[in-house]
């Protein structure tokens, strides 16, 4: 366990949730209504996008279809489940305002995992940009419109 973490806080609705101030975070969260179109796509990672620098540190995220992928640190002081609840909700006005429809985009619960060490981060940024080739979206997952990395592979704070 790293040496910036302070206490480990569990909580839990259906899935656990831990959280370690100073953790870097793999999230996924999924739709609950039809896939998501090409520009839907974009307007969920600029979205996500936008919370960076504010509440966390973007590491890497991808926009598919169904589901999303994260990586990010939490800013001091700004929960994960703030972030998330952020970041889900206000995608969703955005998106039923695009599509003039009302409702539930997402489906309620996250999936988060604490990121452990520099050989699990290779392999979350890996996995996320493998998946839109996986799932025949693109050839070339570097230019896929819904894949966004910051270039770091470094699991170490620097803040």
């Amino acid at each position: 366990m790293d040496a910036r973490a302070t206490e480990l806080t569990i909580r839990r609705r259906r899935l656990p949730h831990w959280t370690i101030a100073g953790s870097i975070y793999f999230v996924t969260f999924r739709l609950a209504t039809k896939p998501l179109s090409a520009d839907e796509r974009r307007l969920v990672l600029d979205h996500i996008r936008s919370g960076h620098p504010e509440f966390y540190h973007l590491l890497a995220a991808v926009v598919m279809p169904d589901h999303v992928h994260a990586l990010l640190r939490p800013n001091k002081d700004v929960s994960l489940s703030r972030i998330m609840k952020g970041m889900k909700g206000a995608s969703a006005r955005k998106l039923n305002q695009a599509r003039g429809t009302r409702g539930s985009i997402w489906l309620d619960e996250s999936w988060d995992r604490i990121v452990r060490d520099q050989e699990e981060l290779l392999e979350k940024v890996n996995y996320m940009l493998d998946n839109p080739r996986k799932r025949g979206l693109t050839d070339d997952p570097w230019s896929y419109e819904g894949w966004q990395w910051s270039g770091e592979t470094d699991l170490e704070d620097d803040a």
